[in-house]
């Protein structure tokens, strides 16, 4: 099959070699992606955290200098005014008890879930099918507003969330293989640092151990961890 021979090649091209600066990393990352799609670019970072704790969760968003290349559908709770506002912002859709209704039917046609505070009761019963999805709205990452037009279009202008998993691990999308290598760079240094600063209290000995950078169909990469946090 040409799929499993280009991945082969590409595995032996990146076996043996240690961890890489971001800007190597991102090179051989991109020479990679051979696929017939846009490949996204994906960073994952484990970390010296137990997220079991409350004190040690790690959640937060960034804002890429470049975009992700992705195109977020924004789904918004909110009624009156506020719906309004979400609408003109861009919403791909906006709703109230309509909306929990459609969720609970199964269909959910949206990457990113804001909602306005007053809306939160109605939100909370969908906890067990948003929750598992990292869909839940939530003000600590700016989803539970009432600035919701802001929401959207933070949403739609590159914004990513990240949530550290039950492993340690985060990973988020920043990026497209049809990027050049120096946004993907910059976007990779963003997030990292965004990760970086979200360190929290709870978090004892080596916080950030490890960072790979890879494409949707390639081989995984270390880098430089000495050139992820501030290097450049």
């Amino acid at each position: 099959m040409a799929t499993g021979k280009r991945l082969k090649a590409a595995k032996a091209a990146v076996a043996g070699k240690g961890a890489m600066t971001v800007e190597e990393a991102v090179a051989v990352v991109k020479k990679n992606a051979g696929a017939k799609f846009d490949e996204t670019i994906d960073v994952a970072m484990n970390l010296g955290v137990d997220p079991r704790h409350a004190d040690q969760m790690v959640r937060g968003r960034v804002t890429l200098p470049n975009g992700t290349g992705k195109t977020v559908r924004v789904a918004v709770f909110a009624r009156g005014q506020k719906a309004d506002e979400a609408r003109e912002a861009g919403a791909d859709i906006v709703g109230a008890e309509d909306l929990m209704e459609t969720i609970q039917g199964g269909t959910i046609e949206f990457d990113r879930c804001v909602a306005t505070p007053d809306m939160m009761p109605v939100v909370g019963r969908l906890g067990k099918i948003l929750g598992p999805r990292n869909l839940m709205p939530n003000p600590k990452v700016g989803t539970v507003t009432a600035d919701v037009a802001e929401a959207v279009r933070n949403a739609k202008g590159g914004e990513v969330q990240f949530r550290v998993d039950k492993a340690g691990v985060i990973h988020a999308g920043v990026g497209k293989a049809s990027f050049d290598e120096g946004s993907i760079a910059e976007n990779v240094r963003a997030f990292v640092d965004a990760v970086s600063r979200a360190k929290p209290s709870g978090a004892k000995g080596s916080y950030l151990k490890k960072v790979c950078l890879a494409s949707t169909m390639g081989p995984g990469v270390e880098i430089l961890l000495s050139d992820a946090v501030g290097g450049g």
